[in-house]
């Protein structure tokens, strides 16, 4: 297996530990513990009192009933009996790749997006297609360029909603589109949905393909969403076929997930409703801010992210992506991602839904750091 290194894991590895002020990062600020569990009134005491006799077995192999039973039902029409548990979405993507995608398979990613939703089919010896999002669409896929890109070989189509890293939302009419294309040649359509309701606009519905398409398959997990990345859980929703293969497989690479994850994330879903406030707030506060410093900024433009937790900025400046983010980083502690991650020179990716006091100081070091270079 022959694969390109991930840019932009590789450069949060590098540098986010040593970041002042972290506008890189994709997660809705995170939760304590203490955060979590109070979330609904819970005494955190009582809590941590009742799982002090647990025996910490593997637990249930393919996620507590429980676990299942709340995650099916951030869906319309998935069972329980078909989620299955994984360590992160970032583990659930790769079993499906890793369970559907064989050599010779025709594959169609969108792009710029999560690079392991193309590189990983790609490794895996499948003809990986690119589906070009442009910032002049707004970042949304061209329906009529997806259909001349599928073919009676194409196996698998991926997409991400809302996309990282522009931050657009495949509306219902788009996305039903999709789905039609995918269906006319018995294609899997794949969905990273991990910012799945991080929307802007509070009347906005945005189904999962799981609930759109037989064919359907959303992974999604408790990091960017629910402020919970160090749960390290995640989640495939789909049919019943993609499920027992992905079990098959599952099982040479992963036993179970960690039971005290599995309880906390249980808790978490448990408070859903309560979660996705906080952090719809958060992302529109922030948002508000940042929209307000593009607009007095004149090096700077961009498309306005409609959903999730990140933006491409264009920055107007004789400089690559790399040497501006490692420069920011150097003279100032401001950290954001190159937009050379994403095959996007001359931008850079920010994470937006950080604490807010965090995101007006990042943004203050940026304006300040981009007039030394003008």
């Amino acid at each position: 297996m022959d694969i390109k290194l991930f840019a932009v894991e590789d450069w949060m590895n590098k540098y986010e530990m040593s970041a002042v002020y972290n506008i890189a990062e994709t997660c809705v600020d995170s939760l304590t513990v203490e955060e979590l569990i109070r979330i609904d009134g819970t005494d955190p005491d009582e809590f941590f009192r009742s799982l002090a006799k647990k025996k910490l077995t593997y637990g249930h192999i393919e996620g507590s009933p429980e676990f299942k039973s709340l995650v099916a039902n951030l869906y319309q029409s998935v069972d329980p009996h078909n989620v299955l548990v994984m360590n992160g979405g970032i583990a659930a993507n790769f079993l499906v790749f890793y369970s559907l995608v064989k050599p010779g398979d025709h594959v169609v990613a969108v792009h710029p997006t999560y690079q392991q939703i193309y590189e990983v089919p790609r490794s895996f010896g499948a003809t990986v297609d690119l589906l070009h999002l442009k910032p002049e669409n707004g970042y949304l896929p061209d329906p009529e360029e997806l259909r001349s890109l599928v073919n009676e070989n194409t196996k698998l189509i991926c997409i991400n909603n809302p996309n990282n890293p522009s931050g657009a939302i495949i509306e219902r009419e788009l996305l039903e589109q999709i789905v039609e294309i995918a269906r006319s040649c018995g294609a899997y359509l794949l969905c990273d949905e991990v910012y799945r309701n991080l929307l802007q606009d509070d009347d906005l519905v945005v189904p999962s393909v799981a609930d759109l398409y037989e064919k359907g398959i959303s992974t999604s997990s408790m990091s960017k969403a629910l402020s919970l990345a160090g749960l390290r859980l995640g989640w495939i929703a789909g049919p019943s076929d993609v499920i027992a293969e992905c079990i098959k497989h599952r099982d040479y690479n992963t036993i179970s997930v960690g039971m005290l994850d599995d309880i906390l994330a249980v808790h978490a879903l448990k408070n859903y409703d309560r979660i996705m406030s906080r952090n719809r707030k958060i992302i529109k506060d922030n948002l508000s801010i940042l929209d307000a410093w593009v607009a007095q900024e004149p090096l700077i433009t961009y498309v306005k992210p409609r959903a999730g937790t990140t933006a491409m900025l264009k920055y107007d400046l004789p400089v690559s992506s790399v040497a501006f983010c490692e420069g920011l980083l150097n003279e100032t502690g401001a950290f954001m991602t190159p937009g050379a991650c994403f095959d996007l020179e001359g931008w850079v990716r920010i994470g937006y839904a950080c604490e807010t006091e965090m995101l007006r100081q990042g943004l203050q070091k940026v304006s300040a750091y981009m007039r030394t270079l003008a």
